[in-house]
């Protein structure tokens, strides 16, 4: 069988930890932040790591890709 492809778009967006976590940037904060209380804008900053049931599938898109 052929390799496994990476998916771009998920190699774009997500990042593999050392322990083989994912993370990945909060949405909600790319533009029409204003409605948004400043309270809840400054808890969107920074990243999050991603819930361990949806691990298995992006560990499988980014076939094992760490940066």
């Amino acid at each position: 069988m052929p390799k496994m492809k990476t998916h771009k778009g998920t190699k774009k967006r997500f990042r593999l930890t050392a322990n083989g976590h994912v993370k990945h940037r909060q949405c909600g904060t790319s533009h029409l932040a204003t409605r948004l209380s400043t309270k809840r804008v400054r808890n969107l900053r920074g990243t999050r790591v991603l819930a361990e049931v949806d691990e298995v599938m992006l560990t499988k898109a980014l076939c094992g890709y760490s940066y």
